[in-house]
């Protein structure tokens, strides 16, 4: 969701609400229909109270996912850089391999997962050039005392590298459970019927408008807060976009071109494997 679609979520349900209002108020006793508005006060304060407690704490938890995520795509495109870096000094066999697997790992990321991610359908599917890497290395046997080094560095980074990934992969299917969705919808609504009762035919409309109108910009922009932070991969405003991986890409790219071996990269553009 852009931010004019959001902008016209909001305007459609404040004007809902002072609709709403306006038309109770046409028929509502002057003073409100509660006798007490102490009283009535107090309740609205409890209702309020706890949906703000409640609202805290799942856009804390939504954000930390959203920041997870977010902190997960730069580490694992950082990671397959140092993992360029370390495959020149594997055996020269392997070497040029390992290191157009990586290009396409990179661009995998970007072209297959990301758009997968932003429909939601990523799963728990692997990197397929995560696999293939781990198969290209099963065929050689490090011998020099760099070549050793650099083998166990490479399966440190490799670790690291899944570790990220699970990151970034997180949030692509949402942390917010269902239940709590229904709950605080239930709580707007509650939110929004007690409001009605506040309707005064004595007090000015364009205060009672005001008055519940901030109410609902307030909720309404806190719901689609927290369906941005529960859906972070997506093109609009704000929205988390392979930028890490694409300038990961873009330095593989220009390291291969300088590279003084021939680097074989099995894949197309998109990072689909090319047929053998």
């Amino acid at each position: 969701m852009n931010l004019l679609w959001a902008g016209l979520v909001i305007l459609g349900v404040t004007a809902v609400a002072i609709v709403a209002m306006l038309l109770v108020r046409r028929s509502a006793p002057a003073g409100s229909y509660f006798e007490d508005g102490d009283r009535a006060s107090g309740v609205f304060g409890v209702i309020a109270t706890g949906f703000a407690v409640l609202i805290g704490f799942v856009v804390f938890l939504a954000f930390e996912s959203f920041d997870t995520s977010r902190s997960g795509a730069e580490t694992e495109a950082r990671i397959v850089e140092q993992q360029f870096e370390t495959a020149q000094f594997l055996p020269a066999r392997v070497r040029p391999l390992l290191s157009g697997q990586l290009v396409c790992y990179a661009r995998s990321v970007v072209y297959q997962e990301w758009p997968r991610m932003e429909s939601g359908t990523l799963a728990t599917s692997r990197n397929p050039w995560g696999v293939t890497m781990m198969k290209t290395l099963e065929t050689t046997e490090p011998r020099s005392a760099s070549e050793q080094t650099a083998y166990g560095k490479w399966f440190d980074q490799r670790s690291d590298r899944e570790s990220a990934r699970g990151d970034r992969t997180h949030g692509a299917e949402g942390v917010i459970p269902a239940p709590i969705w229904i709950v605080l919808f239930l709580a707007f609504g509650a939110i929004f019927i007690y409001m009605l009762f506040f309707a005064d035919s004595a007090e000015r409309g364009i205060v009672q408008a005001t008055m519940i109108g901030a109410v609902a910009i307030v909720i309404t922009s806190t719901l689609l807060l927290l369906w941005f932070l529960d859906n972070p991969y997506h093109s609009g405003a704000g929205g988390l976009r392979p930028v890490a991986m694409e300038r990961t890409l873009r330095l593989l790219q220009e390291e291969s071109a300088r590279s003084p071996e021939r680097i074989v990269v099995p894949c197309d553009a998109r990072g689909v494997a090319r047929q053998s």
